[in-house]
């Protein structure tokens, strides 16, 4: 992904072999893994979001751009960037583009600045810490600052085109509406978790992410003017035929990386609406299901004496000894070697 032309590494969308949605700025030592996608149709395009957040059009503005380190990782229909504040000096961001975009400021104090969104009265407020701010597709937004202590500030973009944004209007007759430095529980917790994803994101699993931006998505869809949330009706669980073929689909692909997308599609259902179906009928989320099925498919290969702990593991998809041996104690209290040994 080519989120900045000036300070990020550049990935050819034509060229396959590239690992797409992938950036880092040059302050850091390492790329972050690249997230491969299977979900194109046949003119090679995203099936689920109609923006190339490869294109630094999509994202926010920084100057001077060797003042932040910037991390950006994207899929269909999100991105989220972090960018970390690295010197004391006059920093300005800019922002207008055809996609939705929160911010969230983890730490922050300034000593002048200015923010404004289109439509809505400036604010030179300096402690930004804990502060949100909601700029739909198509607003200006400008900040600039001179911070008395570092920001570090996380951008999350949306494309309009994706549930629950294109049938918001259906959903609760209240429009998309800017902003500018407001609290909120439900965001801010869920925006917190998926930001330490990211930055942690060598370890980071796809699915746990893309669901955490589905839910994310909704917090801020359901929030109407002046921040009274409109909570949508609770539905049912999944009907039998759709848990027989998304638990089916796991187990035979138990070993591989399931897109949230992937298991709401052989649903029919939006992701948003098949999260939450999972989880009432399974108990647990996708992901926690995925891994559940992940676990139980090593004990029974561990049941028997010649199993190689490390071949198991790799063979069920985990990245390493370690972070299989870490998964199963978590699940099962005890080691992969304490579990055969036992067994």
């Amino acid at each position: 992904m080519d989120a900045h032309a000036t300070n990020v590494a550049s990935c050819d969308p034509s060229d396959s072999s590239a690992p797409p949605y992938v950036t880092v700025s040059p302050l850091r030592d390492r790329l972050l893994p690249p997230w491969r996608d299977e979900r194109t149709n046949t003119d090679g395009h995203l099936l689920y979001g109609r923006t190339d957040f490869r294109s630094p059009d999509t994202l926010v503005k920084i100057s001077p751009s060797d003042a932040v380190a910037r991390r950006t990782l994207s899929w269909p229909g999100m991105a989220v960037e972090t960018a970390n504040a690295t010197k004391p000096c006059r920093i300005e961001v800019r922002f207008r583009a055809p996609v939705h975009l929160l911010v969230l400021f983890e730490e922050g104090v300034r000593r002048e600045g200015l923010t404004s969104i289109e439509g809505l009265p400036r604010s030179g407020l300096h402690h930004l810490k804990g502060k949100l701010i909601f700029v739909p597709s198509g607003h200006d937004y400008y900040d600039w600052q001179k911070p008395s202590r570092l920001s570090r500030v996380a951008y999350f973009y949306f494309d309009p085109a994706v549930p629950p944004f294109n049938s918001e209007a259906g959903r609760t007759g209240l429009p998309l509406t800017p902003r500018l430095f407001f609290e909120d529980t439900g965001v801010w917790d869920i925006a917190i978790r998926l930001k330490a994803l990211i930055e942690g994101a060598g370890a980071a699993d796809r699915l746990y992410c893309e669901s955490l931006g589905v839910v994310l998505a909704h917090e801020l869809a359901g929030l109407g003017p002046g921040g009274v949330r409109v909570e949508p009706a609770v539905r049912g669980g999944l009907a039998g035929w759709q848990q027989r073929i998304v638990a089916n689909y796991i187990e035979q692909h138990v070993a591989e990386e399931i897109p949230l997308a992937t298991m709401a599609q052989l649903a029919r259902l939006s992701p948003y609406h098949f999260s939450r179906a999972f989880k009432q009928t399974f108990g647990m989320p996708p992901h926690r299901f995925h891994l559940h099925c992940r676990i139980e498919r090593a004990k029974s290969l561990l049941r028997s004496p010649a199993a190689s702990i490390t071949s198991v593991g790799m063979g069920l998809g985990f990245s390493g000894p370690s972070s299989f041996s870490t998964a199963f104690r978590k699940a099962t209290g005890m080691t992969p070697t304490d579990f055969q040994r036992s067994a």
